[in-house]
């Protein structure tokens, strides 16, 4: 005879005779909650990965995390298939009964990293078994309806800081410092007004573009800088602000991690924000030229000396807790990006005084950086991808990337495509270096469960222990 038992876990195990007749089935694992339950549990699953999602997660985080959730839950046997803007579960509940699939689509993408921290320390709770699926539900949309935590003028406060601070890194003055960040503050509130009013990503990418480049070559024809202060260090700060917000991390985290088609529509996202980008610099720089106005003279960064290591240093830390501020990161994030700013700047700057070319200095500072965010965060409490993220920020190829439609839209020399694939190269490194630098910190983490160890590829999202119950 069949029965029903509380175990001392709290699940209930269902049991047979010792003779089973033909017409039982020995059950399959323990026996699941009933149906309200299963999509209550479903529906957070979903709502959390959601969050993982439009934050610039990995889809393995994603996937480690809603199984994570799922199984502390009560639900051990569910499959999980995340790409690129939808999610989909679906729990096995044994021979007897048929499974429940359900499916979320991502549709926000805007950065918030409080968002991101406050769902990671509710999946802790979750997986650590304290507190209900009902509780969570009610805690996840709380922090999902709630606003960003500082205001927005604070973030295009940030935003021009950064600029400002990309352009000392790479040699500019003081002015060219000012004229950079009101540069992309102006970029910021005009995209912020475009946003409003509906027009897709590419365009606003475009306008920001022309927008550096217009200003720049404004400044230059009124006489604003002094003689010898090359402009295109203010166009190279603004670009670098504008690439930030792309996901390339993500898109060469799904592509190591084996999730090939969230690689592939990531890697299309970020080809077409920056085409539009390039196409708004070649726009106006192309106007300029046919008007006959002075087009921006190209610049290179400054030489790497003894000198100017600690000044590289601040500079990079300052941009890196400049990018987490204007992401919405918690307070507690903000010296640990300008830890890994500063890290990833004097390292590169460094490795270049010492004769590494570009691509190899900036995939060794992105190692240190990705290996800095896989430790330091978890002792923390934040996610590592902030840290990451932030980190690497002021090592983006801005100054290339400029140079390189430079050279294919002025000077219309073929010089311009080898400049245009290292642009593509280093942040590649930047991307790849990172990734492999959170591998090489998971042997230094201490708790590391078994589900993550389960999962192949490493962690920038997500718990950061799995639940320790045992469902089996």
């Amino acid at each position: 005879m069949r029965f029903d038992r509380i175990d001392r876990k709290g699940l209930r195990r269902r049991w047979v005779s010792a003779n089973p007749t033909t017409s039982e089935q020995r059950p399959i694992g323990p026996a699941l909650p009933d149906d309200t339950t299963v999509n209550l549990v479903l529906d957070v699953a979903l709502r959390i990965g959601e969050v993982l999602m439009a934050s610039g997660a990995g889809a393995s985080d994603v996937t480690a995390t809603v199984i994570a959730v799922t199984s502390a839950c009560g639900l051990p046997h569910c499959e999980v298939d995340v790409i690129f803007t939808s999610i989909s579960i679906c729990c096995q509940r044994g021979s007897d009964l048929a499974p429940v699939t359900t499916h979320r689509v991502v549709r926000s993408r805007a950065l918030d990293y409080t968002r991101l921290s406050d769902v990671e320390h509710l999946v802790r709770q979750i997986t650590r078994g304290r507190t209900t699926a009902q509780d969570a539900s009610t805690r996840l949309r709380e922090i999902t309806d709630a606003p960003h935590p500082y205001p927005r003028w604070l973030a295009t406060l940030a935003w021009a800081l950064m600029a400002a601070s990309i352009a000392v890194l790479i040699g500019g003055g003081f002015r060219v410092a000012v004229i950079a960040g009101c540069t992309t503050a102006l970029i910021d509130r005009v995209g912020r007004l475009l946003n409003r009013r509906g027009l897709p990503f590419f365009f606003q990418q475009l306008v920001g573009g022309a927008l550096a480049t217009s200003v720049t070559l404004a400044i230059m024809r009124f006489g604003l800088l002094p003689y010898g202060v090359a402009p295109s260090l203010v166009v190279a700060a603004a670009i670098t602000v504008l690439l930030s917000g792309l996901s390339v991390v993500g898109a060469v985290q799904d592509a190591i991690s084996g999730f090939n088609v969230t690689a592939a529509g990531r890697t299309i996202e970020t080809t077409m924000m920056s085409a539009g980008l390039v196409a708004g610099v070649v726009i106006a720089l192309g106007i300029a030229v046919r008007l006959g106005l002075p087009t921006t003279p190209l610049a290179g960064a400054l030489p790497a000396t003894a000198l100017r290591l600690p000044v590289q240093a601040l500079a990079g830390a300052a941009a890196a807790a400049c990018f987490a501020l204007a992401s919405y990161a918690t307070r507690a994030a903000l010296p640990v990006a300008a830890g890994a700013g500063a890290l990833g700047a004097g390292a590169h700057a460094a490795l270049d005084l010492v004769g590494f070319n570009q691509i190899g200095a900036t995939a060794v500072a992105a190692v240190l950086i990705g290996f800095t965010g896989g430790t330091m965060s978890r002792r923390f409490r934040l996610p590592p991808l902030v840290i990451a993220v932030s980190g690497l920020t002021p090592l983006l190829p801005g100054l290339t990337t400029y140079r390189a439609m430079f050279e294919l839209a002025v000077q219309r020399t073929p010089a311009g495509l080898p400049t245009a694939v290292l642009a593509v190269a280093v942040a590649l490194a930047l991307a790849a270096g990172v990734v492999f630098g959170e591998y090489l910190a998971q042997p230094v983490r201490t708790g590391i469960g078994r589900l993550e160890r389960r999962l192949a590829g490493p962690r920038m999202a997500g718990p950061l222990r799995p639940s320790r119950r045992r469902l089996d």
